[in-house]
């Protein structure tokens, strides 16, 4: 809404800088930071007086872990929906609301986060660490993945380069038409996002702090793909729509960090499935919009490898028997391995704003 003061430049000096993605962007974050920050705590107290406390695994489940966790029980969780509110509320703010990228990645975000919410909701209730199936989760998923298909092919405007696939360190795409796979491709996408994230929530700001520098990353994707004289001189796909979403993702940083600001080692709150399945489906939305989705591998390579690290743990297990890790995700098998939970968070941040760094030097390097 604040987009169209630069409409009154010509009555009003100054108000021009309102037409500039760079200014929202920026003023979006300011705005997604203060509203975590005075809210937060009305948010903690509410979800204290419901008594959503987060449940820890059991004892039986893994000794030692619920040694180191079990303080933790009854911490407030579903704090996802202060990451949530903070986003729409800057991004419908400070972003241009003709803009159906922007209306397509804050859709993403509540979808997934509604289902999120089901699910902690359930963990809650039934005072267990199960909630909604993996199966539930994938069918919605996979609706998400659909609607996120049917904006891109039923635009004229969109259809051609949506179906191509582009690679990092390649200028001209490496696939000219996925068709019907296409579906498929955002399909993996949606999924793999918005899981990753979900597995790397389990210790304190863990999963945020890395979501802050995935963020500022396609903050900076996202406003080159859609300014077409830094497109062309990086080599990377040219979308005009794109450009808004840097103003999402700026909202995402701001909202990030005021979270972080409660959510900090030992935590007030958690986010829980309502914000990890939300932000993870918004990043892999982003990175499909700005067609740089294979890039969402390297600069969300803390993400990756948590997923990864589950995955090989579980094919190991039925294959062999034995475990490759101590537990998986990868934070806890450090963990249990002796460092400290501190030491776990921060040096995975590290590892995230280096992923980050490697992502955005792939632009030149084509």
């Amino acid at each position: 809404m604040m987009y169209y003061l630069h409409l009154l430049a010509e009555q009003v000096k100054g108000t021009n800088v309102f037409f500039y993605v760079t200014f929202r962007a920026v003023a979006a974050a300011v705005t997604a930071f203060a509203l975590s920050l005075i809210f937060g705590n009305f948010v903690i107290r509410k979800l204290i007086s419901l008594k959503v406390g987060q449940p820890i695994r059991t004892a039986d489940e893994v000794r030692r872990l619920a040694e180191l966790h079990g303080g933790k029980q009854g911490t407030p969780t579903m704090g996802g929906v202060l990451v949530i509110g903070a986003v729409v509320i800057s991004s419908i703010l400070w972003a241009r609301p003709d803009n159906r990228f922007m209306w397509l990645a804050l859709f993403s975000m509540v979808f997934l986060g509604g289902l999120g919410f089901a699910d902690d909701y359930l963990k809650v209730t039934k005072k267990k660490s199960d909630g909604i199936s993996g199966r539930v989760k994938l069918i919605f998923q996979l609706i998400l993945a659909a609607i996120v298909t049917a904006v891109f092919l039923s635009s004229p405007l969109l259809d051609v380069q949506a179906r191509s696939l582009y690679m990092p360190f390649f200028k001209a795409p490496v696939i000219e038409n996925m068709a019907w796979l296409t579906f498929l491709f955002f399909a993996l996408v949606v999924v793999g996002s918005s899981n990753a994230v979900n597995l790397t929530d389990g210790l304190d700001g863990l999963a945020i702090g890395c979501t802050v520098s995935v963020a500022f990353t396609y903050a900076l994707l996202a406003y080159a793909a859609g300014n077409y004289r830094i497109a062309e001189y990086l080599q990377v796909p040219f979308y005009p729509f794109t450009g808004e979403l840097s103003v999402v993702c700026g909202a995402l940083v701001g909202a990030g960090l005021g979270f972080l600001w409660f959510n900090c080692h030992p935590a007030r709150v958690f986010m829980g499935d309502t914000g990890s399945l939300a932000i993870g489906g918004l990043v892999g939305v982003v990175a499909i919009c700005c067609k740089q989705e294979l890039l969402l591998a390297v600069v969300g390579g803390v993400f990756v490898l948590e997923a990864v690290s589950v995955i090989l743990q579980v094919l190991s297990f039925k294959l062999t028997g034995k475990r490759i890790f101590a537990m998986s995700p990868l934070h806890h098998h450090f963990e249990l391995s002796g460092w400290k939970e501190n030491t776990v968070i921060v040096r995975f941040w590290i590892l995230s704003i280096v992923f980050a760094l490697l992502g955005l030097a792939t632009l030149k390097l084509r």
